[in-house]
């Protein structure tokens, strides 16, 4: 597998972790780890599939903050015949190691499990690998001043929604309420996850609030991302708006009446259980046509 090591101006200087970054605002996830590995080992990769999504909270004792990050691991393959090009410390599938010094990564290189089990590694790459996991040491991860302050009219908002159905194979449908956008359109129960929350746990938590249901995540179907470049909700002005959502199948073993359990002004109006016909027929958000129009296949 490929990994590679922070330098100085990285997150998490000389330890090791799995190649990607962040994603560009407006930027679909997985272009951004296409991008990114380009960038960081010069290889010409292609997503093959999402495996997971996981919440990383960091803590900054200097500045008595913690910093929520939500991190997807694609599994990703390099494509017949393509080349190792473009930065001095890319690695080839073939070859062993390049260095770069200083820049946010410097080093690259294809490693098998035990030998990348030997080495200093991020606590996320090491849980996603399957290996013991280690605390980071004191001072191990970089400044946050690093990162810019948010753009005042730009919105970054990571999401779970659920593909949910119950046992007669109905689909549960959520109205968006008046006042944000796409108001009147059906969507998939869901929403953006709070603080240091995971994405299942998030779901399932909306799935209550929004519909009324207890369920249980069964599979994680994809992510989507969405670009509305003049959002207009209750902030009342247009917001340069970019969601990147996650999208899990979720069964609900015991339905009962749909109903918002959410406080009042929330943005969920009404929520169904419909059959997939009436579903179709339904004006629906493009995330909730998208999961049903898979879903029939």
């Amino acid at each position: 597998m490929l990994v590679v090591r922070d330098g100085a101006e990285g997150e998490f200087p000389e330890l090791w972790r799995l190649p990607g970054g962040a994603v560009g605002h407006a930027e679909d996830p997985q272009h951004a780890v296409v991008r990114e590995v380009a960038e960081q080992a010069g290889l010409t990769v292609t997503v093959t599939r999402l495996l997971a999504v996981v919440a990383d909270v960091a803590t900054f004792p200097e500045d008595k903050v913690a910093l929520h990050t939500d991190r997807l691991l694609f599994e990703l393959g390099t494509p017949r015949g393509a080349r190792s090009e473009g930065t001095p410390h890319a690695a080839k599938p073939e070859g062993g190691l390049r260095e770069e010094a200083g820049g946010p990564v410097d080093r690259a290189c294809w490693l098998s499990l035990a030998e990348v089990a030997e080495l200093p590694l991020t606590p996320f790459t090491a849980e996603a690998l399957g290996l013991p996991v280690t605390p980071l040491p004191p001072g191990a991860r970089r400044s946050r001043d690093p990162f810019p302050p948010e753009h005042p009219d730009r919105r970054l908002r990571f999401g779970a929604y659920g593909l949910v159905t119950d046992p007669a194979g109905r689909i549960l449908l959520t109205q968006i309420a008046e006042g944000y956008p796409g108001a009147g359109l059906w969507h998939l129960p869901g929403g953006g996850t709070d603080h240091g929350e995971q994405p299942a746990t998030g779901l399932l938590r909306e799935l209550v609030e929004e519909g009324g249901q207890v369920g249980r995540v069964v599979e994680l179907l994809g992510v989507n991302n969405l670009h509305n470049p003049a959002a207009l909700g209750p902030e009342g002005r247009p917001l340069d708006w970019h969601g990147v959502r996650v999208i899990y199948r979720v069964l609900v073993d015991v339905p009962t009446d749909a109903v918002v359990t959410e406080s009042a002004g929330g943005s969920t109006a009404r929520a169904g259980w419909f059959t997939r016909a009436e579903a179709v027929d339904l004006p629906l958000s493009d995330i909730a046509a998208v999961a049903i129009g898979q879903s029939g296949r």
